[in-house]
């Protein structure tokens, strides 16, 4: 497994190190549980890239994009 160094402020390592006990990880297991989830909500939210033609279909298109409801 590849090794990357990062360098974060304490107050991140709380916050951090908080959530890591709170799902029973390790400080480092956490860290690679967050990126791990980022990489894979990355990879799966690319796939979708339609391109309309027609902008008052893309307006009423079902496609989550643009800003959210109340």
């Amino acid at each position: 497994m590849p090794q990357i160094t990062i360098d974060i402020g304490d107050d991140i390592q709380k916050i951090i190190s908080k959530r890591a006990k709170k799902n029973m990880l390790t400080l480092r297991e956490q860290v690679e549980d967050i990126v791990r989830q980022s990489a894979v909500r990355t990879k799966a939210g690319s796939v979708s890239d339609d391109k309309i033609d027609d902008t008052l279909v893309g307006v009423f298109s079902r496609s989550k994009r643009g800003r959210k409801g109340k």
